[in-house]
């Protein structure tokens, strides 16, 4: 239980830091964590800058609404992430402003949204792919997700935001604030910079076992 407990006040810290920086609004966005015996997800509707530890939803690995508050609609697109990847600890999905920005303003391309730009990027975010526009929660969007979620670290949600996935909380937390900053970078330059080359790309994947 005191590891529930320690995930439970991991989540209220990264989602109070995530919205105090501005990272997402309202009660726009959603965070969970895997647990032994099922998973830690926000509730609907909840604000991440005001999460209470024991309001969390938990939920049994098949998927009944355990106990807190009712838990977020989009828990079913959470799992499409951890059934095919075991070592997935948690998904943070905020509506972050310049990531959608860059989908109302075209993405790179659609497997890849952003260009290799800068080298913490490649080594902690990759390649993300958008997702067009389905309505919030619903199941095409989760059915999309299980075709891709265990070959990158994240989705772009079309209009909506990323949903990103690593080992812990705090770990997607930190490569959704990366790809964040990235499309930052991109929509505040003019021209738009060139990617990397591919000898920088190399030299990653030599250093640090990266791939893009």
């Amino acid at each position: 239980m005191s590891n529930e407990n320690t995930l439970r006040e991991e989540i209220c810290d990264v989602g109070a830091s995530l919205y105090t920086r501005g990272y997402t609004v309202g009660s726009a966005g959603n965070i969970s964590a895997r647990l032994e015996d099922g998973w830690l997800i926000t509730p609907t509707d909840a604000c991440l800058g005001r999460l209470d530890p024991a309001a969390i939803a938990k939920v049994n690995l098949a998927g009944e609404w355990v106990s807190g508050d009712k838990p977020s609609k989009t828990l079913a697109l959470h799992r499409q992430v951890y059934d095919r990847n075991p070592g997935v600890g948690g998904v943070v999905h905020t509506h972050s402003t310049h990531l959608v920005a860059l989908t109302l303003a075209g993405v790179w391309q659609e497997d890849t949204i952003l260009p290799p730009l800068t080298p913490y990027q490649v080594m902690k975010v990759g390649r993300i792919p958008q997702i067009a526009y389905e309505r919030p929660g619903s199941p095409k969007v989760a059915e999309r997700v299980a075709q891709l979620a265990n070959r990158v670290r994240g989705v772009m949600l079309e209009r909506l935001g990323p949903v990103i996935w690593e080992s812990s909380v705090s770990k997607a937390s930190y490569a959704l604030e990366e790809l964040e900053e990235t499309a930052r970078l991109w929509l505040m330059t003019d021209p738009r910079p060139a990617p990397l080359p591919q000898s920088a790309l190399d030299e990653l994947h030599a250093a640090f076992g990266v791939q893009w």
